[in-house]
């Protein structure tokens, strides 16, 4: 176990007994020896946590304390700013924003060292000079599935096919450059894909749909 996850876990030990926990009792849920959680214990208090404690006597985690700096680990900070990285090279502009303000919260809840990994994580996602933009309808089309609103739209297939549609829209994904929008077609009765960038229009009805075990985007995933 990472030592950041063990203590994670020595904190939610803590939180969860509510009460003193000797060295020794923590070790044993733990499965370490007492002496590492001596130097966790030692780690923490001098990182500021608020435990009460110590050697031979037991610690006390107080009750108002919360640890959102040992929420995340250090690969999980990894994650999640190659995540965002990524979501500001593929999606629309409001999505590309929200995820650097998420960055930003995250990064002003962590203590410094953690701050200063999430910043300088060496992952990096990049559009290519070939790669068009985001299809500019693609905030429309989350803020429909969001709302659980139909759309009408106007298609055109690859095969220079015209055709008008009403539709409940419910997920997106994106295959390279090519977002699909995967609906629940009133046309055909059935699950379509339709590639967001060969939408020539669309509008966003007043009249919502309720998803059923039949007609959601699990049940398209589970057939495909």
């Amino acid at each position: 176990m990472r030592p950041a996850d063990r203590l994670f876990r020595i904190i939610q030990l803590l939180r969860a007994s509510g009460k003193a926990m000797t060295a020794r009792e923590i070790a044993e849920r733990m499965e370490v020896a007492p002496r590492t959680i001596y130097r966790d214990m030692e780690h923490l208090m001098a990182s500021g946590a608020p435990i009460d404690g110590e050697r031979g006597v037991g610690y006390l985690l107080r009750e108002a304390f919360d640890a959102p700096p040992l929420t995340f680990t250090f690969e999980q900070l990894e994650a999640i700013a190659f995540g965002a990285r990524a979501v500001q090279m593929l999606g629309d502009r409001r999505l590309a924003q929200a995820a650097r303000e998420a960055i930003d919260k995250i990064g002003h809840g962590l203590p410094p060292d953690h701050a200063k990994r999430l910043r300088e994580v060496p992952l990096r996602a990049f559009r290519s000079a070939m790669q068009p933009d985001p299809p500019r309808l693609l905030g429309e089309i989350r803020q429909a599935i969001a709302t659980r609103r139909k759309l009408q739209l106007t298609y055109e297939s690859l095969a220079e096919l015209t055709s008008e549609r009403t539709i409940w829209p419910l997920g997106l994904s994106v295959f390279g450059h090519n977002w699909l929008l995967t609906a629940w077609c009133e046309l055909r009765h059935d699950f379509r894909d339709f590639r967001v960038d060969r939408i020539a229009s669309l509008k966003i009805e007043r009249e919502q749909y309720e998803p059923t075990p039949e007609r959601s985007f699990d049940a398209y995933l589970a057939r495909m």
